[in-house]
């Protein structure tokens, strides 16, 4: 019995085995990284944003906090007490704290401290977000958040 030589090209061909081809994976790839740059932008925008909206929500917890201090003590507590001062007494009459849910003075979204200075050039204290860059000034992500005006 021979063979004929295109009985196995049909053999090739019915049991060939199922998979991407190179051209195929390519287009996928291409198309995903189509719609990353599109979207990619506007997450780290949103990104971007969130972080400032809790910065200043944070501020607005320490402002609470620092007028229940106000009331207990009838003063805020001096730039060298900073907002540390909002948990720990230094056993002083009238202090009802710690202020701060847990005890501890948290860093803004980016990691930096909160500058605090008592009293503020406008009110009578201020409370600042020095931004991404952790530095004075800036613009965009690294603008400083500053507590509002009383």
């Amino acid at each position: 019995m021979t063979r004929h030589p295109s009985s196995k090209r049909r053999r090739r061909r019915g049991g060939g085995e199922a998979g991407f081809t190179l051209v195929e994976m390519l287009v996928v790839i291409t198309i995903i990284g189509m719609i990353m740059a599109l979207v990619g932008p506007r997450v780290l925008n949103y990104l971007s944003e969130s972080k400032a909206k809790a910065a200043k929500i944070q501020i607005e917890s320490f402002s609470s906090a620092l007028d229940l201090y106000y009331l207990d003590l009838g003063r805020y507590p001096t730039s060298n007490e900073g907002l540390t001062g909002l948990t720990r007494s230094n056993n002083q009459a009238g202090w009802n704290g710690p202020y701060l849910r847990g005890g501890v003075v948290p860093n803004d979204p980016w990691g930096h401290g909160y500058v605090y200075r008592s009293p503020g050039a406008n009110a009578p204290y201020e409370i600042i977000s020095l931004g991404s860059d952790g530095q004075e000034g800036g613009s965009g992500t690294a603008t400083d958040i500053v507590s509002g005006a009383r």
